[in-house]
């Protein structure tokens, strides 16, 4: 038989059987669509990885306190002079960042009121990396640090190009909409109480295109950045014991080749400092990554495990389907192998049918993982790519599948003794 008279017939027996092509069609597509998420997933991770990398450095590592450490009173702890001291001791490292912040601080600009804003004091050596950001005006230098100065930098969310429809209920505070609407570069501002004079407005990128997906979102209103000189005099909590603390120093050599060395002598220097007292820890930033990266494995495991369980009963069914046209049409292949069909022609018969619905299941799976992959993701910081190519190999699995699994009973019909097929009722 001719190709086109193969398909002509395995369309004619899917129509005669619909429910049961259908009920086999469901959870092959269910399959397919999970094929294609974790496809579009897997490539969508690998770009955002190497985009991420990019933005925080390949030789970047954060000192912060030891969680749980009972000090010994040897210590004060990570301090705004252990940066200090790095940079001196390394006058060769990229960057050398201490940050100290704090939440629920009250920003104030005329009537306005807000008392949720995120203050963070950081050194000019911020900006060297994590920076997407769009500025107006200037950024903090190291003379208004060295004084103290009482001036600040407005970080402006981007928000969303095309917001998802799982984000409409997304909260946008008071203090946002306010500093989108004003201009509030060159004014001065109030945190909790103290007067700071608006130097820079930095507006970051739309999250569609932020490839900071790995940084951490803290749930205040807004961020401001000030000094951390002008943070330790004006904004202190009263919970922070010393007066250059520091919650974290991150510190980069710009190089990866160099990252491990720059390491062993960082974690020496801070050890002589601190008096022996292992109150600090120092991370790579890859590994940090790595634990971001970990939850969306196991989340893209679980749709990949989803996707091969839903193969395997779409595969189960095309086999239950197969050999039952095959016992229903004994007869028919008992009057065709008479008439001088081929094995090879009876089961190209059984073959092309299970291919035509392994098709049908792709293509509706492809439909389905396509509206997953566009029209949601399970966070906000993804927000995944979808390229046809995903959809052409998914649907090619199914086809795979429904070969696979139709080869046996078709090979099976083609093994039949035709005279033995004419009596079969």
């Amino acid at each position: 038989m001719r190709f086109l008279d193969l398909l002509r017939s395995a369309g004619i027996e899917i129509r005669a059987h619909k429910v049961r092509s259908a009920l086999t069609c469901v959870s092959l597509s269910i399959g397919v669509a999970a094929a294609l998420y974790t496809l579009s997933q897997v490539a969508s991770i690998g770009r955002r990885y190497e985009g991420a990398l990019a933005v925080i450095g390949t030789g970047r590592f954060q000192i912060s306190r030891k969680s749980g450490y009972i000090p010994k009173g040897l210590s004060k702890g990570l301090t705004l002079g252990d940066a200090r001291a790095l940079r001196q001791l390394f006058p060769q490292l990229y960057m050398v960042s201490p940050v100290v912040s704090r939440g629920g601080v009250k920003f104030g600009d005329g009537p306005f009121r807000s008392k949720n804003v995120r203050v963070s004091g950081v050194t000019e050596e911020w900006r060297r990396r994590d920076w997407v950001a769009a500025l107006r005006g200037r950024f903090l230098n190291s003379r208004d640090v060295t004084e103290g100065a009482r001036v600040c930098v407005l970080m402006v969310p981007g928000g969303w190009l095309k917001r998802p429809f799982w984000a409409t209920d997304t909260y946008v505070s008071p203090y946002q909409t306010y500093i989108k609407k004003h201009d509030m570069l060159g004014r001065w501002i109030t945190l909790e109480g103290h007067s700071f004079l608006v130097v820079g407005v930095a507006k970051e990128p739309v999250r569609e295109k932020d490839p900071r997906w790995f940084h951490q979102s803290w749930g205040e209103d807004g961020t401001v950045l000030v000094p951390i000189t002008a943070y330790e005099q004006n904004l202190l909590g009263s919970w922070e014991k010393a007066a250059d603390s520091a919650d974290t120093i991150d510190f980069d050599t710009g190089d990866a080749a160099t990252a491990g060395l720059y390491a062993r002598r960082v974690q020496t220097a801070l050890s002589y400092r601190h008096r022996g007292e292992p109150d600090f820890e120092i991370k790579d930033y890859r590994e940090i990554m790595a634990g971001a990266l970990k939850q969306i494995k196991s989340f893209i495991a679980s749709i990949a495990a989803i996707g091969i369980v839903a193969m395997l009963a779409g595969g189960i069914g095309i086999l239950n389907v197969t050999l039952a046209t095959v016992f229903s049409r004994v007869r028919e292949i008992g009057v065709r192998r008479a008439l001088g069909a081929t094995r090879r022609d009876v089961v190209a018969q059984f073959v092309v049918e299970a291919l035509l619905l392994g098709a049908l299941s792709g293509v509706a799976g492809s439909a389905l993982g396509a509206a997953a992959v566009l029209l949601g993701s399970p966070s906000e910081r993804q927000v995944e790519a979808f390229s046809p190519l995903y959809a052409l190999a998914s649907t090619a699995i199914a086809v795979a599948v429904s070969f696979v699994f139709s080869v046996g009973p078709a090979w099976q019909a083609s093994k039949l003794d035709p005279i033995e097929s004419l009596r079969y009722e």
